[in-house]
Parts: C-alpha cells; sequence; structure tokens
C-alpha cells in the first residue's frame, strides 16, 4: 500500500510517499511497524495526538482498519483561516 506523509510528517520521516508491505490490520498496528522502521519514524510518530490519518481519502481514527486499503496518509491537525 502506499502510505504518504505531509508537512512536518514528511520533514521527519524524509520522504513524501513510500510503498509498504504490512502485515497490520489497523492504522495503530501499521504505526507499530513504521515506528519500529527507524529513529526518524519514531520522532514523527512519537505523539499520534498531534497526528491526524486518511484511508483511501476518508478521514479516520488510528483504530480503522486497513484490509484492503490502498493507500494510508498521515498529516498535521488542519487549521482554519
Amino acid at each position: 500500500m502506499q502510505v504518504l506523509y505531509f508537512a512536518w510528517l514528511r520533514e521527519r520521516v524524509g520522504l513524501p510517499r513510500e510503498e509498504v508491505e504490512t502485515s497490520a490490520a489497523t492504522v495503530a498496528e501499521l504505526v507499530e511497524e513504521l515506528k519500529a522502521r527507524g529513529e526518524r519514524y519514531a520522532v514523527a510518530f512519537k505523539d499520534m495526538a498531534a497526528v491526524r490519518v486518511a484511508v483511501d481519502q476518508e478521514l479516520t481514527e488510528l483504530g480503522a482498519s486497513i484490509k484492503g486499503a490502498r493507500e494510508v496518509a498521515f498529516f498535521p491537525p488542519m487549521t482554519g483561516g
């Protein structure tokens, strides 16, 4: 599946997107797999209260299923203006 990173998550991970093979069933499990890849991922996902997620372009929560998903995107909260 494609994993996309936006804003400061992109800066910390060092990539805008990557293809990921995963056995994770939920977003939270995927985050744990990503954090185990190394320090840059651990730093990016340290405070999940500051991260939003979309699965196949639909906003969702950490407990959401990613089975069959084509894309998971991580980004900071959006602000109005």
